[in-house]
């Protein structure tokens, strides 16, 4: 039987704005009914768009079919995110990128790889064929290629380091494989390329893997709005801010690392320094930086979207390249919350910075000033009864404890890839997490562009058009003319305030 979570659907509106953008976030969350074809559709289907008036909107595909549609050839709504063809294989599949992404395919073989999956050797071929198109061997081949190539043009690391880092067992399997997909050997491409000379003359640094990455969006982009939303948050050694730069330390994996974002001045590019210790999963990385800087988003759909609306139109002209912040990692932003509930912002940035130096790692830093110092707290380490000796009330504490806990056994995880509706729940299940709390867990590190905290007092201020305060109410009745959204109205609304 098919599992659903009672949440509203999005009003019809919203949900027609969700498949012209083809927001892959709303992908499984409801279905398009097609009435001049009789099919429907998952958000993200390639199909035509259809004619607003010949869609209908369902929650499930199964209330789609007992509508009297049939499902979509192309986008094949069976196994959209949350139906149960797809809980049961996409979780199976995504485990097992991320086992290939940690190296499992490096040393080890597909067997071995299935034993860890609980599954036969042929059962995982046949996931892998039926979800990505190719076997796990080349899945992780095309991985370890990818990044090699990148650690050739954007670093001046030797090339049996680069081997190394990519997951090559050796220099002459990965001189065979590279020459093999690229028709010109590793050698060839580093010496062509510019970008080795141009790192080669960089100050040198203790940590042996230093790497610059780009990464690009779609403009426009509001830097500035980021940097401010991060500088009044900041988390006292763990992040830094000058000028134009972003720093922060983190964990990848068992590799600790310092990455350093600023913007290209005339291209739609961040530029990403990464210092680690040790090889770590870049396409990992990768991933986590784009949600935390909310890359992938179109400003073009979502501010179509509200050129209609009188009350949030015009804070998105006024500033049109704002974007969601995100989190880097969903434990740290939860304990972030918490201890930002009935606190001030610089409140909660003080007693997040005496959590870190009481409880976070102290790790050595790169050359230069201005870099941070700890990394933020493990759930293990937070596992301790003398959380409340930074200066929290016991109650507040034993949520943090509450939160570690779950985090630690698994009971939650904190990652986009949950289900938000699911997750929201499980952390309003533990004591001290409210509403508000779970909603900004949501908006940030679950990257749910639709979550709204209307609980939040900033929000019921900046929304009520004679300087007074709307109540969670009225604000939750205003904001359904958001959906899909409801997630950058809110950071338009925050912005307001300031």
């Amino acid at each position: 039987m098919e599992k659903t979570i009672a949440t509203a659907l999005p009003t019809a509106d919203a949900c027609y704005a969700a498949i012209k953008a083809r927001d892959t976030r709303f992908d499984g969350r409801f279905f398009t009914g097609v009435t001049s074809t009789g099919i429907y559709c998952r958000p993200i289907c390639p199909a035509r768009l259809p004619l607003r008036k010949n869609c209908t909107f369902h929650a499930s595909a199964a209330a789609a079919e007992t509508a009297g549609f049939r499902a979509c050839l192309r986008c094949r709504p069976e196994a959209a995110p949350g139906t149960p063809a797809a809980r049961g294989s996409e979780a199976t599949v995504s485990r097992a990128m991320k086992l290939i992404g940690e190296g499992a395919l490096d040393t080890g073989s597909v067997p071995e790889l299935a034993d860890r999956l609980g599954l036969g050797e042929r059962q995982v071929r046949r996931l892998f064929v039926a979800h990505l198109g190719a076997s796990p061997e080349a899945v992780a081949a095309t991985r370890r290629l990818l990044l090699a190539n990148q650690l050739l043009r954007d670093t001046a690391l030797p090339i049996s380091d680069i081997a190394f880092a990519a997951g090559f067992s050796s220099l002459r399997r990965f001189n065979d494989a590279f020459s093999k997909r690229y028709r010109e050997p590793p050698s060839k491409v580093r010496r062509r390329d510019r970008s080795g000379k141009q790192n080669a003359g960089r100050q040198k640094n203790f940590l042996p893997f230093d790497l610059r990455l780009r990464l690009g969006f779609r403009p426009p982009f509001d830097w500035k709005m980021i940097l401010d939303y991060f500088q009044l948050r900041l988390i006292p050694g763990v992040e830094t801010i000058k000028g134009n730069c972003y720093r922060r330390s983190l964990r990848l994996d068992e590799a600790h690392a310092f990455i350093e974002v600023e913007p290209d001045k005339s291209r739609n590019i961040l530029w990403v320094r990464v210092l680690s210790d040790r090889p770590f999963p870049l396409a990992d990385l990768v991933m986590r930086l784009r949600r935390t800087f909310d890359l992938d988003a179109d400003p073009a759909a979502i501010a179509e979207h509200f050129s209609e609306d009188a009350f949030i139109g015009p804070l998105v002209k006024k500033r049109p390249g704002l974007r969601v912040p995100g989190a880097f990692d969903g434990f740290e932003l939860a304990i972030r919350a918490v201890l930002g509930q009935q606190v001030s912002v610089k409140g909660a940035s003080t007693l997040t910075g005496r959590l870190v130096e009481k409880y976070g790692d102290a790790v050595p830093t790169p050359h230069g000033e201005n870099w941070p110092t700890h990394l933020f707290p493990t759930p293990q380490a937070m596992m301790t009864d003398h959380l409340h000796e930074i200066g929290l009330p016991k109650s507040r504490a034993a949520t943090l404890f509450n939160v570690a806990e779950a985090v630690a056994s698994e009971a939650l995880s904190l990652v986009p890839t949950q289900d938000a509706a699911e997750t929201k729940a499980t952390l309003k299940s533990l004591k001290g997490i409210g509403d508000w709390t779970a909603s900004y867990v949501a908006l940030r590190a679950l990257g749910d562009p639709d979550a709204f905290p209307e609980g939040d007092l900033g929000l019921q201020k900046a929304a009520a058009a004679d300087g007074g305060r709307l109540s969670a109410k009225k604000l939750h009745t205003l904001a359904e003319a958001w959906r899909p959204w409801r997630g950058y109205a809110a950071l338009h609304l925050w912005t307001s305030l300031s």
